[in-house]
């Protein structure tokens, strides 16, 4: 007759069937392009359905589940490398395994908002499936004990696993399946299992009595150090009641299956005394065996051998070899043969895994990208700067000399050229009513930005003050992490965000100044060349255009307008100079298995830029030989000629300034429109993330208090006080309310017979239950008078899912752009003006007041 192993398995734990493509598609949209958006919709549903499959439905057990929960765990881990696990605001909710959290002190449940948690819970099913289904094998078919023993290895190598991940990924108190302890019990409960089957197999097998005897050997130590963990005080009420009563019969069993077949061993070397001293320990073995686990059949089969050897090694003993029976604990000990040992966690535990979301980058990939972005910035925002700083000292320099129109007002009544040109210019852009249009729409926009952040600022505070209110309340006994802690990363960048808006405001009042300046300009430029003629005063004809100077001076114009547009050229290629950087940094990753972000960005900024700032560097360069070309040729036009009147003069140069800040007003709008719906779109996902944490806060605390008002009602408030001797006298004296008469009997219209209904006997006539004393009150659960037939529990009601929010760095991205207010110091001789100075001077001429792109931190899982 074969030798079987009966194993038991871990319970699963119990997941919530919850929603998890709404975040994950926010999360893409918040992330990636609308281009690659669509892409990863069929990614979300696939994944989802993988998760219900995996976690939400009743698994059996058998290998095909395993390679179901095997697909899931590996698409989070794939997930997890590529989007940072506490980005991912999904409720997940679990139940204890052994789900007598309530009961003996711990949480029932726990939801916690993090991949990282979801992932070690999956985690822990794997291993408790896998154990079940190594227990579900059969002991007659050798393949499926090799599979029993694998699956058990393995489950104590993910057992052990998780003991030292647990806190790091849950980030606080578990529920009591996944308590450290907890774990370390599961593990050396699978491993001994695991060394029961192989030595089951052995025993099978026939192997040598020694072999056998050292793996039976080494299964009672294993067996001992499980039932050391399962009996801790803090656990043994966890497991099922037969579990601790199993393991310790097996312990015995095992001692005593050991000695057996060390007896056969000196059998076969005819060492009779010490055969019939193991034999007899063995048969003690035997027995306790069966006590402790409560079965009389429990190794019966062994113990029948035993019994059998024993009365033979005694009968030839006392004919035959007469040796002195040595006392069992002089006896050598046993070797032992430990087989069993835990299997580390694979990377990937599916062969036929395929991972859903293979076109994202890893977080690394991700964090690289972000950070050449910056880089990239900087240099475009420096070199633009470089450029509009000296356009704008160059301009000022041609309106304080009145040039171009100077040169083309030599006869002091027409309206120069290049001034219908500027004005024609102007009328094409709309001119003041465009301005004004564009003006009148930047407070409408701000106040949008600033109603989003307060709402953001308002949720937080109330979160804040709620938690504070109930941590003061229950003190103590209000274990969730306080909201400060949570918060810190949302009130940094809400504070950023406030600074932005008042700088953008501060902004916003220069633009109107500057316009309120130079309007009447603007309104002469915008009425065309006829409102610019009855405009200018005249100045008479003393100017015939036969000085030198004024052709000297209209072929350095020629020379301005044509660097102003090579310098239009490198502003423009500046901002369009893309690489694609992914692919770079991946293959990066491929080689060296980590990424030089600063070496490999520094050497394609300067491949990509080196020539832009080359020639930036040499326009600035032409500009200062040019404006020296410029004072000359006009200092030679001054003294040639007596020029135009001075109020004419006056007039032109305010017409030529009023032009130059049409432009500037016109595209710091432009950018600043664009800067405040850049920022309301920052700002929608901000209050998106944050109205998430809120309802993850929320839903804690309503488990959280559920979790201690059920406390509060399981706690014995003790036995109700005696009442006092006047209220027994009282009850003594209290008249007795005579029975009611039975209503009147009922007649059957159709029969014309009365049909009396079935009377039932008074309360006072029917008798108390057979344990109960006469004038007990009733026992507990009995129907009370009035009552429902059923009872009513609040706490049974369901309650809406939520999870726990965990405390990340939040990656908030600011607005590109540029900043077009920003205030220069005044050059000699330069026409005044100019905007404040950008929040952050070390960027000049970036194009709007904000802060910089935070740099994302990535938290790492931890493994």
């Amino acid at each position: 007759m074969s030798t079987t192993a009966e194993t038991v398995g871990v319970p699963l734990k119990k997941a919530s069937d919850i929603d998890i493509l709404k975040p994950l598609k926010n999360l893409i949209t918040s992330r990636y392009q609308t281009a690659e958006q669509e892409s990863y919709i069929g990614a979300i549903n696939e994944f989802s359905k993988l998760r219900t499959s995996a976690v939400c439905r009743t698994l059996d057990f058998h290998e095909s589940s395993l390679d179901t929960i095997y697909r899931y765990y590996d698409q989070i881990v794939a997930l997890e490398s590529k989007i940072p696990a506490a980005e991912i605001q999904i409720p997940f909710k679990w139940k204890d395994a052994f789900d007598r959290g309530s009961i003996f002190g711990g949480r029932i449940s726990l939801t916690v908002s993090s991949l990282s948690y979801e992932k070690v819970c999956v985690l822990f099913n794997i291993a408790a499936l896998q154990s079940q289904v190594a227990a579900a094998q059969s002991s007659d078919n050798d393949e499926a004990l090799k599979l029993s023993t694998k699956l058990f290895q393995s489950a104590g190598g993910i057992f052990n696993h998780l003991k030292g991940i647990v806190h790091g990924s849950v980030q606080q108190e578990p529920t009591p399946d996944l308590q450290p302890d907890t774990l370390a019990a599961l593990a050396s409960l699978c491993l001994a299992q695991a060394q029961e089957v192989v030595t089951v197999k052995a025993i099978n097998d026939q192997m040598k009595d020694m072999v056998v005897a050292k793996l039976c050997s080494q299964c009672e130590e294993m067996f001992a150090d499980a039932l050391k963990h399962l009996q801790r005080e803090s656990l043994k009420q966890l497991w099922d009641r037969e579990w601790i009563s199993r393991v310790a019969g097996k312990q015995a069993g095992y001692h005593a299956l050991s000695e057996y077949y060390q007896s056969k061993v000196c059998n076969s070397k005819k060492t009779v005394g010490e055969e019939i001293a193991r034999l007899r320990h063995a048969m003690e073995l035997f027995k306790a065996a069966q006590t402790r686990s409560g079965d009389l059949a429990f190794f019966a089969d062994h113990q029948g051998r035993a019994q059998r050897s024993l009365d033979e090694a005694v009968k030839d003993n006392d004919f035959i070899y007469h040796e002195r029976i040595p006392d069992v604990k002089s006896l050598p000990a046993i070797g032992k043969a430990a087989v069993a040992k835990p299997t580390p966690v694979p990377e990937r535990f599916s062969i036929s895994f395929i991972d859903l979301f293979e076109t994202l980058v890893p977080v690394s990939v991700q964090q690289a990208l972000v950070s050449y972005d910056v880089r990239k910035q900087e240099i475009v925002t420096a070199e633009i700067g470089k450029l509009r700083e000296s356009t704008q000292l160059l301009n000022s320099i041609l309106a304080s000399l009145n040039l171009p129109a100077a040169i083309e007002d030599v006869g002091g009544e027409k309206v120069p050229q290049s001034l219908c040109d500027k004005s024609t210019t102007v009328m094409e852009a709309g001119g003041c009513d465009a301005l004004n249009k564009m003006i009148t729409e930047l407070p409408e926009l701000l106040t949008r930005n600033k109603e989003l952040l307060e709402e953001c600022e308002r949720q937080l505070t109330e979160e804040a003050d709620s938690d504070n209110q109930l941590r003061a309340q229950f003190k103590e006994r209000w274990t969730r992490t306080p909201s400060e802690k949570l918060t810190a990363t949302f009130q940094a960048n809400a504070q950023k965000y406030r600074k932005v808006i008042e700088t953008a405001m501060n902004a916003d009042s220069t633009i109107r100044e500057k316009y309120d300046a130079h309007k009447e300009g603007m309104e002469l430029l915008s009425g065309g060349p006829t409102s610019l003629a009855a405009a200018l005063p005249s100045a008479g004809s003393n100017n015939n255009g036969s000085n030198p100077a004024i052709q000297k001076l209209k072929q350095l114009m020629e020379d301005v307008e044509t660097l102003q547009a090579e310098r239009d050229a490198i502003e423009c290629e500046l901002k369009s100079a893309t690489v694609d950087m992914k692919e770079v940094f991946l293959s990066a990753l491929a080689q060296e298995g980590a990424i030089n972000e600063a070496a490999i960005s520094t050497e394609s900024l300067g491949r990509v830029f080196g020539p832009l700032q080359k020639q930036v560097k040499e326009s600035v360069e032409r500009q200062e030989s040019l404006v020296g070309s410029i004072q000359e040729a006009h200092q030679e036009f001054s003294q040639a000629s007596s020029g135009v009147g001075g109020e004419r003069e006056e007039m032109l140069k305010k017409l030529a300034s009023a032009y130059d800040n049409f432009n500037e007003l016109r595209s710091n709008l432009t950018e600043g429109a664009k800067f405040y719906n850049d920022l309301t779109q920052l700002l929608v996902n901000f209050q998106s993330k944050i109205n998430d944490f809120c309802f993850a806060r929320r839903t804690e605390k309503e488990e959280l208090m559920k979790d201690l008002t059920q406390g509060l009602a399981n706690q014995n408030v003790g036995s109700a006080p005696n009442p006092p001797a006047h209220h027994q006298e009282s009850a003594q004296t209290t008249p007795k309310i005579p029975p009611q008469r039975p209503p009147p009997p009922a007649v059957n219209p159709y029969q014309g017979a009365p049909q009396t209904p079935p009377q039932s006997a008074p309360p006072a006539a029917q008798a108390p239950p057979a344990s109960a004393a006469p004038g007990a009150p009733p026992a507990y659960g009995a129907p009370q008078p009035g009552a429902l037939p059923y009872p009513i529990n609040p706490t049974s009601m369901p309650t809406p899912q939520g999870y726990v929010y965990q405390s990340y760095p939040v990656y908030t991205p600011m607005p590109q752009g540029y900043n077009p207010y920003f205030q220069q110091p005044q050059q000699p001789g330069a026409y005044p003006g100019g905007y404040a100075a950008p929040p952050y001077p070390q960027q000049p001429y970036s194009s709007y007041p904000y802060p910089p792109q935070v740099p994302q931190q990535q938290q790492w899982p931890r493994q």
